[in-house]
């Protein structure tokens, strides 16, 4: 059970003493170096790691995104990781702008068998690593600090070595004080001082420090700090890549990479969507479309968001959440009455404007950037109201409802969502729009023919004269008026049972040139009667205002 004092068995993560922190006024103003580590961290966190196929598929992926640097497995782990890498390089089908990684841990025969497997591609970059923090040191390791300090110093000796043994390679080191996140900041830069003394780096070949939140253990500012103290305190910066390799433990993970790129970082290693150990890698997809809704370019290309997501769901057996960010299936979805109106006018004003720049609520970034289509931005249920309703029958079938017919559509719709406890489809919608507003033929009138022409006495009366089939009675009649529709609504008066009163009409054109169509909407009364709405649609104008005033008159 969880205790009423949890301080008994949890301690607070020690603030970092850096009075002068820069990052807090720091903005991201530039793409930061993105490593892919889906092929090795994310692969060994899943049920079932990738064989050759997957990884295969799943490395071109990471190429038609735009990644340019991939840890592709763990060579000294065994055969599959081994023989895949191998086979990228002896297919050469590692781009010459694209650097393969791999991970070893600090010992002389694994570290060997990574070389091996990357030996002969143009660049690779073996990433070293050994645990510092007191729980390893004390509990796996059993080691004082100098003990744990000689791992990485071996460990850097044998890459130099093994570095030379394989010339044609253009070989690049990273050095990883694992569980950074949980050590004494101290001790990290003293083991990585260490590594750099034996490795020598310089400004035309840095090395890479990644420093990771092996477990996220802290606040994300907290993290922030120990980048920048690193930052500040490490010899030789212009030597050093400063990399970020966030968990998500606490759930931060996003905001720990973004803080700590302020803190100076210059390179993310994480998963794309985030998969990993525990709660995750961070999210590569989140952290770049960060960047681009706010004007920055991330150099990663999602443009076909549902490709990545189907690759990488087949290649991972993981599923994407339906409300994961940008990417889930219903997040650029609103169901909420409200949030729908607020999307239809933002897109109505969007239209409008005589510029690109996006500002629809709701909708931090505009859906087809992602190769996503607007059809699915506003879905109904028991809780939309009337611009949702509206928004699908625009979209879907090209009406554009007056807004007092919304209103009174979006009663029926509710109706009929809360009878079946379902969301509603387009098909639903509009099958119940046919039957509300009678397009099926249903109802007292149904048009049969009708003719209009001018009164020979008077030059501004118009009249009417077809053949309506009324209480399924084929029936001819007649009207005048100064229109076509007045002159039908006199002629409806003796079936109707008093006067038509005409209170709003309007229409539009449905599509564009040869084979568009017409629209036209009535708001009517008989009498005292209550307010009634018609629409009718035909290839001419003159054809769909009859059948709109016939629609409302079936209402009657």
């Amino acid at each position: 059970m969880m205790l009423t004092d949890p301080s008994r068995k949890y301690r607070p993560f020690p603030q970092i003493d850096l009075p002068n922190r820069q990052w807090p006024n720091r903005v991201i103003d530039k793409a930061p170096r993105w490593l892919s580590t889906d092929l090795r961290d994310g692969n060994q966190a899943l049920i079932d790691p990738m064989g050759a196929e997957k990884k295969n598929r799943f490395f071109d992926l990471l190429l038609k995104v735009g990644v340019k640097e991939i840890e592709v497995g763990f060579p000294s782990s065994g055969a599959t990781d081994f023989d895949f890498i191998r086979g990228l390089v002896d297919s050469n089908r590692i781009p010459d702008d694209v650097a393969i990684q791999s991970l070893t841990q600090s010992r002389r025969d694994l570290i060997e068998k990574t070389f091996e497997a990357m030996a002969g591609a143009k660049t690779a970059i073996v990433h070293l690593y050994n645990a510092v923090s007191p729980a390893w040191r004390d509990i796996v390791f059993q080691l004082d600090k100098p003990g744990v300090k000689a791992i990485a110093v071996e460990g850097a000796k044998i890459l130099a070595e093994q570095a030379a043994k394989y010339p044609q390679t253009d070989w690049h080191f990273e050095y990883s004080p694992e569980t950074f996140s949980t050590a004494e900041i101290e001790f990290s830069l003293e083991v990585c001082e260490a590594v750099m003394e034996v490795l020598k780096p310089t400004a035309q070949k840095p090395l890479i420090l990644n420093l990771p939140a092996t477990i996220e253990a802290a606040m994300p500012n907290i993290y922030a700090d120990q980048i920048e103290w690193m930052c500040t305190h490490i010899s030789a910066r212009d030597s050093v890549v400063i990399s970020l390799h966030p968990h998500n433990d606490r759930g931060s993970g996003i905001a720990a990479a973004e803080l700590g790129l302020l803190a100076g970082a210059d390179r993310i290693e994480g998963c794309l969507f985030g998969n990993g150990e525990r709660t995750g890698n961070v999210d590569l997809v989140t952290l770049a479309l960060n960047m681009y809704t706010q004007g920055l370019n991330p150099e990663l290309d999602f443009s076909n968001i549902d490709e990545v997501i189907q690759t990488v769901e087949y290649c991972n057996q993981l599923p994407v959440h339906p409300r994961h960010p940008y990417a889930g299936e219903l997040v650029f979805t609103a169901f909420s009455g409200s949030h729908q109106d607020a999307i239809k006018k933002g897109f109505a004003a969007q239209a409008k404007r005589n510029d690109e720049l996006w500002q629809v609520p709701y909708l931090p970034i505009d859906p087809a950037d992602l190769g996503r289509s607007y059809e699915a931005v506003i879905r109904v249920n028991s809780q939309s109201g009337k611009g949702g309703v509206a928004w699908v029958l625009e979209q879907d079938y090209g009406l554009k409802l007056p807004k007092r017919m919304q209103a009174n559509f979006s009663t029926t719709v509710q109706e009929l969502s809360d009878s079946s406890g379902r969301e509603l489809l387009a098909d639903d919608i509009w099958q119940a729009f046919e039957t509300r507003y009678h397009l099926k033929g249903q109802g007292r009138f149904r048009l049969i023919d009708f003719q209009e022409s001018q009164s020979p006495k008077q030059q501004d009366e118009r009249i009417f004269a077809g053949k309506i089939r009324i209480d399924g009675e084929e029936q001819s009649v007649s009207g005048r008026g100064n229109g076509l529709i007045s002159a039908l609504a006199s002629a409806l008066e003796p079936a109707l049972g008093g006067s038509l009163d005409i209170i709003d009409y309007s229409e539009h054109a449905i599509g564009h040139g040869t084979g568009a169509r017409a629209a036209a909407y009535v708001e009517c009364r008989v009498g005292d009667g209550p307010i009634l709405f018609g629409i009718g649609i035909s290839q001419d104008i003159a054809t769909a205002s009859v059948r709109a005033i016939l629609s409302a008159a079936n209402s009657a």
